[in-house]
This record gives C-alpha cells, structure tokens and sequence, in this order.
C-alpha cells in the first residue's frame, strides 16, 4: 500500500481476532489512516508473551508493524485504552460485538476513512460508559450509514426530497428515509413510523453523541421502534444476517 514503509506506526482498535498457527494471533484491525488491516501478533497466544494484553479485541492501541510478503506483522503494542467495563459486563460487550461486526461487513479493506475510526472509538467509549446502550447503537448505525454513503433522509422525502412535516409517517427502507404523504401512498411497502420515533431519529442524526443522554428517558416501546426501523434498513444493504445480533438479543433478553 502507498504511504506505507517497510517499518511503521499507527494507531488501531483490534476489530476481529482469531487463532493462528500454534501461538499467533490474526486480527483484523481498524486505523484512521489505512482502513481496515488484517495482520499477524506472532506470539500472542503465548503466556510470555507481552504484546498479548495489547492486542484484545475492541482494544484501542498504539501499534508498530513490520510489512510482510502476505500479512503485516505486530513488533510492539501500547494500549491506549482497553475499555475495561466494556469487557468486564456482558450487555455492553454483546453492543461492542454488535457494532464492530456491523462495521467489518459493511467496509472493504484498506479504504481511508478518519471519520469512521473517530465514530468507531466514540461509540466504544460510550458503550463503556453510558446509561443508554441501545441509543448509542442507533446512534451508530445512523452515522454509519451516513460515512458509508447511505445517509437516511430524515428532514426531505427520500423520494421527491420535498421538505418533511409531522404529517410524515412513513419509512421506506428501500428509498432510505421518510416519505411526504403523497409518496408514501405510492409506496404500499414503505413501514409506519410514529411522530415521536420520526423526532427520535432527527435527535440522533443532527446532535452530538454525548447529547443521547438526554433521550434516556424514551419508552421501552418507542426505543423497540427506532431499532426495527434501522435494521429494516440495513438488511438489504448487508444482505445478510449478522451473528452478532442473536448473541446482542439473547443478551438483551435475559437480563
């Protein structure tokens, strides 16, 4: 890759990890620089091994790779933050899997892209601190889809792009947003959507992720609908099944 020497530093979170060989780690990293990476932490498996506590996975670090002839290779590794709650309770390790998986099926590898990075480690964050972790989920989808191109049409109708009003109360995954009336009633399969989910979303797409605090007091109810409208959403996009989102539901559901 361009830009990249035969020895160099950048900083990542470890968004996959899975055993290689007979001691070696294979993760796949996101950077704010390089996009995503797949390289190798030789050794980590190892109980020796003092890399092995840097390189967890959803670990915010500071790494140095050597260029390989096929996978790049982890010299040195300094954690930045290693979201300790996060990993230590399981309803906000169930979102982190959620959203890192999310993000690894909608990316290509090696495609530049700072803002996601800074939207991937403040979600993180967030995830291990706040109150509302199914908000700062919906918080993430919507901005993702926004750095991926498929920004939700949440002020114009997604179809004639005419200035939204509450009269508005119907979501068309398929145009990607709000229908006016007058196009809604030529889309029979476009979902109903209350007025309070429909101001939900505008919240969470115009403000800043520290303000979804002030949305915690959102019904159990309303908060069930913003998350069937935006995974009706990105199902087709995925076009396929998240294995994440059994584990995040079963997690949900037991406590």
């Amino acid at each position: 890759m361009a830009g990249r020497e035969r020895l160099y530093r950048t900083e990542a979170v470890i968004l996959r990890r899975s055993d290689f060989g007979e001691a070696d780690r294979l993760l796949t990293l996101l950077t704010p620089r390089y996009g995503k990476l797949r390289v190798i932490a030789k050794g980590a498996r190892k109980t020796t091994s003092r890399r092995a506590g840097h390189v967890e996975l959803f670990n915010r670090a500071e790494l140095q790779l050597a260029t390989g002839r096929n996978l790049d290779i982890v010299t040195d590794a300094q954690n930045i933050d290693a979201y300790k709650r996060l990993h230590a309770e399981l309803p906000r390790l169930s979102y982190a899997y959620y959203v890192a998986e999310l993000l690894d099926k909608l990316t290509g590898d090696a495609e530049e892209n700072p803002p996601l990075y800074t939207l991937f480690v403040n979600t993180l964050a967030a995830l291990d601190s706040a109150t509302t972790l199914d908000l700062v989920a919906r918080y993430f989808e919507l901005h993702l889809l926004n750095l991926l191109g498929y920004r939700p049409n949440l002020f114009n109708c997604a179809s004639c792009q005419s200035p939204l009003t509450e009269a508005a109360d119907r979501w068309s995954p398929a145009s990607g947003g709000m229908l006016c009336p007058l196009c809604a009633a030529r889309e029979p399969h476009a979902l109903p959507i209350s007025l309070a989910a429909f101001k939900a979303l505008r919240f969470l797409q115009r403000e800043p992720l520290a303000a979804i605090e002030q949305l915690q007091r959102l019904s159990e109810p309303l908060r069930r609908e913003t998350e069937h409208i935006l995974r009706a959403t990105l199902r087709p996009i995925l076009e396929r099944d998240l294995k994440s989102v059994e584990f995040l539901d079963a997690v949900r559901f037991a406590s």
